[in-house]
């Protein structure tokens, strides 16, 4: 069966009960303008959609990032991996790397009869983060927050800062510029984020929000959402009146968008990859990667989770010991 329609993946998609969003056909597009080969493979109940990134002398990675079903990998059909199979090696796929959609500590069989599945070195998303729950009402999902976070958001208002929805992508692609280079992360360009928000936002499934001060913006986010989950991928500041702590307003107005919309937990995306005893004994001295962020995402009162290692399919068992050597090279 040849890889399916975009239109036809939207379908199945909508027929899962909770699918993540980096699966949705959006997803797919939104990669593919930006360099990403993408199939999408439906046999049945099973549906995968797998991105591909180029490498030299036409061959390639594939990467599927959060597969609908990723807890029954270890039973679905031979038949259905034949179809990947074939879609992989058409594309010359050293390798095909599946990150599951379940936590970590709610182990479940991945490794099939399969001797081409082995457990990855790496993960491409981060692979912990915190989960704030967005049960129960508004006080009390304020009242799980830790005391100063929660004072911080309502200072914010007192102070006069104002949160909108906000479709200015040169002003969020700006903000974004100035906190990368304060921060030192990476930035997308500003046609990858109007992209984004191109194909998310008509669909109802992503919004930019905007903190301001007398109309000024101080900080901003664009927040995803898909069934019971929401996400927030990408944040910024500026450097003006952060004693007027609009980010933790803008967090607390993301989270109440996310909860109108049905979702009962929002997906803070991201922090360092070490236990929570270590996150708690650190986050005050340490600066680098994710631990910067990790101080201001524990204030909102989740659940320190970590994704289950990803899985590996073995296509070209010398080029993908060469990738491994490559990658070690650079940790």
């Amino acid at each position: 069966m040849p890889p399916v329609s975009f239109d036809t993946w939207r379908e199945f998609i909508k027929k899962q009960a909770n699918p993540h969003f980096l699966q949705t056909a959006e997803w797919g597009e939104l990669k593919h303008a930006f360099g990403w080969d993408v199939a999408r493979v439906v046999n049945g109940d099973w549906g995968i959609q797998i991105l591909f990134r180029k490498l030299p002398l036409g061959f390639t990675v594939a990467y599927a990032p959060k597969p609908v079903n990723s807890s029954q990998l270890s039973i679905i059909s031979e038949q259905f991996w034949q179809e990947v199979d074939e879609v992989c090696r058409k594309k010359r796929a050293v390798f095909l790397k599946i990150e599951p959609d379940f936590w970590s500590d709610n182990p479940r069989p991945l490794i099939t009869h399969h001797s081409s599945f082995i457990i990855s070195k790496h993960n491409i998303q981060p692979p912990r983060t915190i989960i704030v729950s967005l049960d129960g009402t508004e006080d009390e999902i304020l009242g799980r927050m830790k005391q100063k976070c929660r004072y911080n958001a309502r200072l914010a208002e007192k102070k006069g800062v104002s949160v909108r929805s906000w479709n200015d992508l040169e002003g969020f692609h700006r903000m974004m510029t100035i906190t990368g280079g304060r921060d030192g992360f990476g930035v997308h360009s500003l046609e990858y984020y109007r992209k984004a928000y191109e194909l998310f936002h008509p669909a109802g499934m992503a919004e930019i929000l905007v903190a301001e001060f007398e109309s000024r913006p101080l900080a901003a986010l664009m927040v995803f959402a898909l069934g019971k989950r929401a996400y927030y991928l990408y944040g910024a500041s500026t450097d003006e009146e952060r004693n007027r702590m609009p980010t933790y307003l803008l967090q607390w107005r993301a989270m109440q968008w996310a909860k109108a919309r049905g979702c009962t937990e929002y997906d803070l995306w991201g922090v360092p990859d070490a236990d929570e005893e270590t996150l708690e004994a650190q986050f005050e001295t340490r600066r680098d990667g994710l631990w910067g962020v990790y101080r201001f995402k524990r204030g909102f009162g989740g659940q320190v989770r970590r994704a289950a290692q990803a899985v590996d399919r073995v296509y070209m068992p010398l080029l993908y010991r060469l990738y491994l050597w490559w990658f070690a090279g650079r940790e």
